[in-house]
């Protein structure tokens, strides 16, 4: 909805210590975003003498000395403006965005997003700069995620900044633009030789070659992306730690740090601890390890020292059944927990069961039942 962030971001690449010109433009956008484009940036305006705004950019380059043969390759074309699209449920058709206001509209602007970014960055010829200027915030999020998962340590993530007066008024395009100075609605007239433009470099972690097998694949979709990375993250958190579980005491020592958990808490750990150690596999849902943690709940309970009845097994709140929710309860009291004794229990908390899984997924090796 702001074009003349494409100006100022090329122009302030070409004023950079080393200029960048980049070899073409591609905006990614709504409909709504397209006719701002094409009715402000790309059509003749009078002030500027009967130029667009984005041919006097290239001239005014052109007459600094800059070279433009195959460089700054834009216009109106479906491969320069690159609509976003969602799936109309029902009728199976594509439709384009006109904004982002829903959640299906963000996931399908993220999968649309992630497909143009993945598309670039594929080939190794090319470097790709990211402007998170001009679009929603969402669009900024989602953008510099996918980079943050798919771009190399060449690609830049980058937000141009414009003085005031200048970057709210309609007519400015870049510093050296003709047609005299920008009357402001109400007030004076700024000369636009007067702007400072600045392009600020924002920092990312490139986890492309951490993730080289699952980006190796098909695209797929955003989400898909980033629960396959997830994944990798929690494998590789898990093969760091190892866990020391205390049947006789509601303990456990994670690296060598003491954990202390309430009956609860314990027993699904000590009940999730025993499954991996045992080489069961995990359950999809919570409501799958109901049956068999009661069951397990029953052989504790009887487990214990029959005239010690300070053992924890003897707990009055492990005597009642337990469902889906407990188990939700429990997971989080743990998780909660786990960070305030440090790094390495902190870390143990991606391991313990969220949706979609209920299972602790350290390895096996990594896992000592004591008592």
């Amino acid at each position: 909805m702001s074009p003349a962030v494409l100006t100022e971001t090329v122009w302030a690449l070409a004023h950079e210590p080393e200029p960048v010109l980049p070899a073409r433009v591609i905006a990614v956008t709504t409909t709504q975003g397209r006719r701002q484009i094409e009715t402000h940036l790309l059509a003749p305006q009078d002030r500027l003498g009967g130029l667009s705004p984005w041919d006097c950019l290239r001239r005014s380059l052109i007459e600094e000395g800059f070279d433009l043969a195959n460089r700054l390759r834009f216009g109106t074309t479906g491969d320069d403006i690159r609509v976003m699209t969602t799936l109309e449920h029902g009728s199976g058709r594509s439709r384009e965005l006109d904004d982002l206001r829903t959640p299906s509209d963000n996931e399908a602007a993220a999968n649309f997003i992630l497909e143009q970014v993945r598309g670039i960055v594929e080939n190794p010829d090319t470097r790709l700069i990211a402007s998170l200027a001009g679009g929603r915030k969402t669009m900024g999020a989602i953008l510099y995620a996918a980079l943050t998962l798919a771009a190399r340590e060449t690609d830049r993530i980058t937000h141009v900044l414009v003085s005031e007066p200048f970057e709210t008024l309609r007519d400015f395009w870049y510093p050296r633009q003709p047609g005299g100075p920008i009357p402001e609605r109400g007030g004076a007239a700024h000369d636009p030789a007067a702007a400072r433009i600045d392009l600020a470099d924002l920092p990312f972690v490139p986890l492309r070659n951490l993730f080289q097998r699952e980006l190796g694949r098909s695209a797929g979709t955003f989400s898909r992306l980033v629960e396959s990375c997830r994944a990798n993250v929690r494998q590789r958190i898990a093969e760091t730690l190892h866990l020391a579980i205390d049947t006789t005491r509601t303990e456990l020592e994670v690296n060598g740090t003491l954990v202390r958990l309430a009956p609860l808490e314990h027993l699904l750990l000590l009940f999730l601890a025993r499954r991996t150690k045992h080489g069961e596999p995990p359950y999809g849902a919570y409501a799958e390890a109901v049956d068999d943690l009661n069951a397990f709940r029953q052989e504790l309970i009887e487990s214990a020292p029959k005239n010690n009845f300070g053992d924890w097994r003897h707990a009055d709140s492990l005597r009642a059944s337990w469902d889906e929710q407990d188990i939700r309860k429990a997971a989080s009291g743990i998780r909660t927990k786990l960070p305030r004794y440090g790094s390495a229990p902190a870390a143990l908390a991606s391991c313990l069961p969220e949706k979609g899984r209920c299972s602790l997924e350290v390895p096996r090796a990594g896992i000592h039942i004591k008592g």
